[in-house]
């Protein structure tokens, strides 16, 4: 049975923010992940926070690089799920 690769979108940041900006991956190309794993490292106007995994799977594709703006819904990465 092949692994199916699912979009992982960037999630909202709430009181009215609508972007953040990639300071940093957590998990690279190929890392397996568990929900709750760190995945990534962003911050907005009024903190850096961590976006965590919100399933178990493998990290197939990063959809953005460091120093990227981030809108929520976005894709942020995509997750070969197991």
């Amino acid at each position: 049975m092949s692994d199916s690769l699912v979009d992982m979108h960037v999630p909202g940041f709430g009181h009215g923010l609508a972007e953040a900006l990639l300071i940093e991956w957590v998990a690279g190309v190929g890392d397996r992940v568990e929900r709750g794993d760190a995945v990534a490292v962003v911050e907005t106007d009024k903190a850096s926070t961590e976006i965590v995994a919100e399933r178990d799977g493998r990290v197939a594709a990063h959809c953005a690089t460091a120093g990227t703006v981030l809108k929520s819904g976005e894709v942020l990465y995509r997750l070969a799920a197991e």
